[in-house]
């Protein structure tokens, strides 16, 4: 959800899209495959798509693992406000801490990315306190 925002945005805001996407692809596929696949042309590559999108997934589950195990310390706190602050605190952690080790990250802060990063946490804390409280109903009787 948050990256269909981010693309909306893009649209909206900018007038570089699609290139902005293969560009924000190319340095997330570099942390995996080498700083060799961040030169332009910042057009579409299946296998710099693939290992992004597999990085991306990937971190998108250990940071909602990480939001649940918080939200379950601040349930008296609202989910929206939990999610926007995650968000905030992803950002910066990811376009700040992380560019010590990734400098090509610092050319995607700004407010769409930001923007984004608070969606995630808003999406994601939402499905947590949605599953957390299906779960929780009691079983059906049994007849």
């Amino acid at each position: 959800m948050s990256t269909l925002v981010q693309i909306l945005l893009w649209l909206i805001f900018t007038d570089s899209f699609p290139a902005i996407l293969y560009r924000d692809a190319r340095l997330t596929a570099a942390i995996l495959l080498g700083q060799s696949v961040l030169p332009p042309p910042a057009s579409f590559d299946l296998g710099v798509v693939l290992a992004a999108t597999l990085l991306h997934f990937s971190l998108s589950i250990i940071y909602v693992a990480l939001l649940a195990y918080i939200a379950a310390f601040l349930k008296a706190v609202p989910i929206t406000w939990i999610g926007v602050g995650f968000g905030i605190a992803l950002y910066v952690v990811n376009l700040y801490g992380f560019t010590e080790i990734f400098p090509w990250f610092a050319q995607t802060r700004g407010l769409i990315t930001l923007m984004a990063h608070g969606v995630f946490g808003v999406v994601a804390i939402s499905v947590y306190r949605w599953l957390n409280i299906t779960d929780a109903r009691p079983p059906a009787a049994v007849r």
